[in-house]
């Protein structure tokens, strides 16, 4: 496990994930898909980590279309970052001098894999709430308590979405707590926000239209209407609402 990469505050971390070779990479043995983590080199920025996700190495699935994951993975972090949550580690979709292609490039979040959702939400209601409603508004089907990271200064990040922004209702995840409780007002003010800018003719609109189809971009501004309609966190519906492992 790294102990050190590359500052995701920086202002050019884009840029260095765009920029960077690949000194080393290594293939991470967990789930379906194809996951590598690298080692890379930046003349800048110097030596740093990235989780890569290529299409090819994208397990087909009987509800999602083939070769997209990488996309929502990717439409995940530019809604995060449109909301101003910053919830999803800077994300870039990369091709060149990459082994096996095209896909997502992830800046690699140095963390303490013992710690997960289950043992540290207690007293971070505030923030556990920005991930549940986060993970409603982009239909996550696949919310684990170990896709919820705390780097070394303590910050949250999510990681692992894959399978979301689907146009039926698919959210599986272990954040059922706040299940009947109203959502943070300034929380709604900030989705309402975003789906004013989803109606068309501005960047984030023009980039989400090339990630997910066009049911699929208006099924997320219906869900931003249907937080602001309810206010309410909702409990979990009758098909299988946690994903498994729960970790």
């Amino acid at each position: 496990m790294p102990g050190q990469s590359w500052d995701p505050n920086r202002s050019d971390i884009l840029d260095v994930l765009r920029e960077a070779t690949v000194d080393e990479e290594a293939l991470l043995a967990a789930g379906s898909n194809y996951v590598f983590l690298l080692k890379m080199q930046h003349p800048a920025a110097g030596e740093g980590y990235a989780v890569y996700k290529p299409q090819r190495g994208e397990a087909p699935l009987h509800d999602f279309p083939n070769g997209t994951l990488y996309q929502r993975e990717f439409a995940a972090y530019l809604v995060s970052e449109a909301l101003g949550w910053r919830l999803v580690p800077p994300t870039i979709v990369r091709e060149e001098g990459l082994n096996a292609g095209l896909g997502v490039l992830q800046l690699f979040v140095v963390h303490d894999p013992s710690l997960h959702y289950f043992n540290l939400k207690d007293g971070r209601d505030e923030e556990m709430k920005r991930i549940a409603l986060f993970d409603w508004l982009v239909n996550n089907a696949d919310r684990k308590g170990g896709h919820v990271l705390m780097d070394a200064g303590e910050r949250l990040w999510c990681i692992d979405h894959g399978i979301a922004f689907h146009s039926d209702e698919k959210l599986r995840t272990v954040i059922w707590d706040f299940q009947g409780t109203p959502v943070p007002p300034l929380l709604v003010d900030e989705v309402c926000h975003l789906a004013d800018s989803l109606q068309g003719g501005t960047e984030i609109h023009a980039r989400l239209s090339e990630l997910l189809s066009p049911h699929e971009l208006s099924q997320l501004i219906q869900r931003a209407s249907l937080i602001n309609e309810r206010r309410i966190f909702p409990p979990p519906p009758q098909y299988r609402p946690y994903p498994w492992p729960m970790i």
